[in-house]
């Protein structure tokens, strides 16, 4: 059986993203045709641009805090995510479980015990509350619900754009700085791009 690795999520202008998903996440329960609300993270390399989605601010907040860790990529740190809960990771970090942490596809008992020693600290320091609903990044899986209308379709492009891990003042700045109205939410996007690169 092949364990998924991803899921893609479209916007109700018919704006597809492939957005790497840790196994075993909630994010799996979703069907086609579903409203979904994913916290992404976007990582940028000189050869890819890869999205990586999580279910809650918090798994989002713990993966930005493993890919600080040297010898840890993106690639790996979804892959300890799914081998178990955030709680068990975090207890696997506290109690310098290396054992536990090895389970995980690609990280051997040196990059678990490099993981633990960076980590150990921070992990008790995170913090869980005051996650604004405003700042949430929500794509939609919708398909069939129309193409907003041109008063929404910047607004659209801002979703878009801090899904793809811009804050919500890029976003805005990125769109505000397209002169043209009445484009599609797909051409704001691509021009918006533009002016942050």
């Amino acid at each position: 059986m092949t364990i998924p690795t991803g899921i893609v999520v479209e916007t109700p202008s018919g704006i597809g993203f492939e957005i790497n998903v840790p196994a075993g996440s909630p994010l799996y329960k979703y069907g086609e045709g579903e409203e979904v609300k994913v916290f992404t993270a976007m990582i940028v390399k000189e050869d890819d641009v890869s999205l990586y989605g999580f279910h809650n601010r918090e798994s989002l907040d713990f993966f930005r805090m493993l890919i600080t860790v040297s010898g840890i990529g993106a690639k790996g740190a979804v892959a300890i995510m799914g081998s178990m809960s955030l709680d068990e990771l975090r207890r696997a970090i506290m109690f310098e479980d290396v054992k536990q942490i090895s389970k995980a596809n690609g990280v051997g008992k040196k990059t678990a015990e490099r993981l633990i020693l960076e980590l150990k600290d921070k992990v008790g320091k995170l913090d869980m509350d005051g996650v604004s609903v405003s700042d949430m990044a929500g794509i939609s899986t919708a398909s069939g619900s129309g193409t907003p209308d041109s008063g929404d379709n910047r607004t659209e492009a801002i979703h878009a754009l801090i899904a793809l891990g811009y804050s919500k003042a890029e976003a805005f700045g990125a769109v505000a700085k397209v002169p043209e109205d009445n484009l599609t939410s797909e051409e704001y996007i691509k021009k918006a791009l533009k002016s942050l690169f």
